[in-house]
């Protein structure tokens, strides 16, 4: 909702004010506004926005998470390099039912832009590789697939990738 600047400004200053708590022997109030501040300071680095779009997509509700990523306006601006990655990330999902090409683009993007978990990006990169087969591309698509197998230590896309290696066969 906040601009990342301003969640900054409000934590130093809720901070301030319970250093002053402090001070003033209000030891209760100055520990409840460093509480305070801590929550802004998370939503420095993790977006509201972003947080409740994966709530509904959690949910499977594509026109919900849609909204809330609408109601960021200014992606570059609003959010920090990762969470722009992960903005495009969830774009890249969505639009992917509809329109691949558009698609591609968004998880490009967000590749470049990087994402914190390997997993999310394992996923992404099982994305492309899909897009890349639909569209002939064997080699790109190989290398894609071999890059989310390397990314997903825990084997959850195991079943997709080995899915994918079998559609692959026929192309």
């Amino acid at each position: 909702m906040f601009n990342k600047n301003i969640k900054i400004v409000l934590a130093g200053i809720i901070f301030a004010l319970a250093i002053w708590q402090f001070i003033e022997g209000n030891i209760g109030n100055g520990i409840m506004w460093i509480l305070l501040s801590l929550i802004f300071i998370f939503l420095y680095f993790k977006n509201e926005m972003i947080l409740l779009a994966f709530l509904k997509l959690r949910k499977q509700d594509f026109p919900g998470a849609k909204k809330w990523l609408d109601k960021i306006k200014d992606p570059e601006k609003a959010l920090t390099q990762k969470q722009q990655g992960y903005y495009w990330y969830l774009h890249g999902l969505m639009v992917s039912q509809t329109n691949m090409t558009q698609a591609e683009k968004f998880f490009k993007r967000a590749i470049k832009l990087g994402l914190s978990m390997d997993q999310d990006l394992a996923m992404a990169k099982l994305n492309l590789a899909g897009i890349a087969m639909t569209k002939r591309r064997k080699r790109e698509a190989t290398n894609l697939l071999a890059e989310a197998k390397k990314l997903d230590k825990h084997d959850m896309l195991k079943d997709q990738i080995k899915m994918m290696k079998q559609q692959m066969k026929k192309i």
